[in-house]
């Protein structure tokens, strides 16, 4: 049974969401992705929203770009937390999608990471299952550890070689 679902309004949205896939993949949770338009197809989305908590999903993570209503419409209908993901748009840059999903009304919140964050929200979805996860918690303190040893090994190359090396 996957414990996160991974929504996006359209498959131009898959290379910042196969980020949260990646993530969750690296710390062993399952997961079901999914294409679904709350506009185009808001029977099928509804759906979605109503039968995720029976499917066994613990979280969302809902990517949406220009009016971004996925996320919040996810929020109004699924009792868990869910993560918005604004996508980056032509129009506006990602700062449509960034105010419609952050600027929920009160009592819907929707937890929101930076425009084109997937592999952020890939890292929060984890956090929150490591609530109940003492070996979840543990793989995340381990990434930890590896993100600090990663900065110091690159700092110790620039130390090493000097800036014009890089």
């Amino acid at each position: 049974m996957a414990q996160v679902g991974i929504v996006m309004g359209s498959d131009s949205d898959m290379p910042v969401m196969k980020k949260a896939a990646e993530v969750l993949e690296e710390f062993g949770i399952s997961y079901e992705m999914t294409i679904i338009s709350a506009h185009r197809e808001p029977d099928v989305f509804f759906d979605y929203a109503k039968s995720a908590e029976q499917k066994g999903f613990k979280v969302i993570i809902a990517g949406a770009g220009m009016a971004a209503h996925l996320p919040g419409m996810c929020a109004a209908i699924f009792p868990m937390p869910v993560i918005g993901v604004p996508m980056h748009t032509t129009s506006l840059g990602g700062k449509d999608s960034l105010y419609s999903i952050v600027q929920m009304p009160s009592g819907i919140p929707v937890a929101t990471v930076a425009i084109n964050g997937g592999k952020n929200a890939g890292i929060l979805a984890a956090k929150i299952l490591a609530t109940s996860d003492d070996a979840l918690l543990q793989k995340l303190k381990d990434f930890t550890v590896r993100m600090k040893e990663e900065v110091q090994a690159k700092d110790a190359r620039l130390q090493e070689t000097g800036w014009q090396n890089y």
